[in-house]
């Protein structure tokens, strides 16, 4: 059988690996999972409010070794992987508070369909398979765990093979919070074994965070089987620096947009589409920061950026900037491939783009930025939508008007004026075009896997009154 593997990408060394389920050991996994939430779906949002408490605890008590962990298996920031344990500790605890309120009856207008009662229910679905990237191991599970298994469901966690102990610890963390056993479960399985998973009638649903290709798979099964999915698909993210921006406080957003996460953030600004009033002080500025951020060991509280998470991953981004350079582009810093152990890739800039070039269209998962130079509003507007991809999207303006035009023209799921995009647990999350559908967080990252059931009551059989019409 296949194995899955922590690789340390500071090092490229084999720390654990860990033998892939057999295709007995999976379908006891989703079994233990559906009998779970015969038993949750019975249990009040209170008593599933003081396990997610619970849970949030176990997180903030155990935050260090959890933080390194994600760090040697795929390469983060120790301090980012630190806060990164934070956020889901915040996000359990809101859905925790919320989620009373969010899975409320909502009462509908009784007169006006002619009932005594009528109102709107948000009940559990069932079992969700969550299909997760490496790239934030603990946050991309729990922005969909907790809202979950507040509403009730339960979750069958298939991860990226790299991150196989954040995925463990996650079912852990869950169990010793008090959830029944299997409410949470993660299966150490390959990519294969999706299809078969999300073909048994015990899954209900399906939620995936990952690549194009990833999502129309997960959307082919779940479109024969008939079944609901939320996907979200990475984007190739604008960041529009106008005239009127303040240039010195863009450019340094800029670099922590681009670079967070090693530049392996969904949301990470990709594209820095800057009007030529101020292009040349922006570039010299943002450049500047780039070349200063240090490149290291990813434990070493001195360290800015660390490895890409695979070799694969850093030969894919250093294969993009060598295409834009042989095809006539500019290279601000950065852009040469360093030697020696590790996947490490400098902070670049690059300027001069054209559309014959890769990195005009493609996302680029490292710490690379593209740089775009534009006359005009609706020329920074045509560029910034002229991608496949409407995830996230940042616009730097100060002039009032110019910030209205900018919420309603990017095409994107997102949009960030004066800031950084990131995510809220009190803010829907999700994208547009190939950036894919549905959304987390929020209220409606909760409501994506209930049954949404209308109840109408009337006082007899005949209460609809003569004339109604049935659908």
């Amino acid at each position: 059988m296949p194995h899955i593997a922590t690789t340390n990408p500071a090092t490229g060394q084999v720390l654990k690996t860990y033998e892939a389920m057999s295709t007995e050991q999976l379908d006891g996994a989703i079994e233990r999972t559906d009998l779970a939430f015969q038993q949750l779906r019975e249990t009040t949002v209170d008593q599933r409010a003081r396990w997610m408490h619970a849970a949030a605890d176990l997180l903030d008590a155990e935050r260090d070794e959890i933080a390194r962990i994600m760090t040697t298996e795929m390469g983060k920031t120790y301090a980012a992987a630190q806060a990164e344990v934070t956020k889901c500790a915040t996000a359990a605890r809101f859905y925790a508070d919320k989620a009373p309120a969010f899975l409320a009856d909502e009462p509908a207008d009784a007169a006006a369909v002619k009932a005594t009662r009528a109102f709107i229910r948000y009940q559990p679905i069932g079992v969700v398979l969550a299909v997760m990237p490496w790239n934030f191991p603990l946050w991309q599970v729990m922005r969909f765990a907790a809202p979950a298994l507040m509403a009730g469901n339960t979750g069958l966690l298939k991860h990226a093979s790299n991150v196989p102990q954040t995925a463990l610890l996650l079912e852990d963390v869950f169990r010793r919070a008090g959830f029944p056993e299997g409410a949470f479960t993660t299966v150490l399985v390959g990519s294969d074994a999706v299809d078969r998973i999300l073909s048994d009638p015990r899954v209900r649903a399906a939620t995936l965070t990952g690549s194009e290709p990833a999502g129309r798979s997960i959307a082919q099964i779940a479109g024969r089987e008939l079944k609901k999915t939320v996907l979200e698909l990475g984007g190739s993210d604008p960041f529009v620096v106008m005239p009127s921006a303040d240039v010195d406080r863009a450019a340094e957003v800029a670099t922590t947009a681009r670079c967070q996460n090693n530049g392996q953030s969904c949301i990470a600004a990709k594209r820095f589409i800057v009007h030529t009033d101020v292009f040349d002080a922006f570039a010299e500025k943002f450049a500047a920061n780039m070349a200063a951020l240090r490149v290291g060991d990813p434990m070493d509280p001195d360290t800015d950026v660390g490895p890409l998470a695979s070799e694969r991953g850093r030969d894919e981004v250093h294969a993009q900037v060598r295409d834009a350079v042989d095809n006539g582009a500019t290279v601000l810093c950065g852009g040469e491939r360093p030697t020696g152990d590790g996947w490490f890739y400098p902070p670049t800039v690059v300027t001069d783009l054209t559309p014959q070039m890769r990195m005009w269209s493609e996302e680029v998962f490292g710490p690379v930025a593209g740089l775009f130079r534009v006359s005009s509003y609706e020329e920074a507007i045509a560029v910034a939508n002229g991608t496949s991809f409407g995830l996230g999207s940042n616009a730097w303006t100060r002039d009032p008007a110019e910030q209205e035009r900018f919420a309603t023209d990017l095409d994107a799921g997102n949009v960030f004026i004066n800031g950084m995009t990131t995510s809220y647990p009190e803010l829907p999350f999700g994208g547009v075009k190939n950036s894919g559908y549905g959304r987390e967080l929020s209220a409606l990252g909760m409501r994506e896997f209930c049954n949404t059931k209308t109840v109408w009551v009337g006082e007899g059989a005949a209460s609809a009154g003569a004339g109604a019409h049935a659908e």
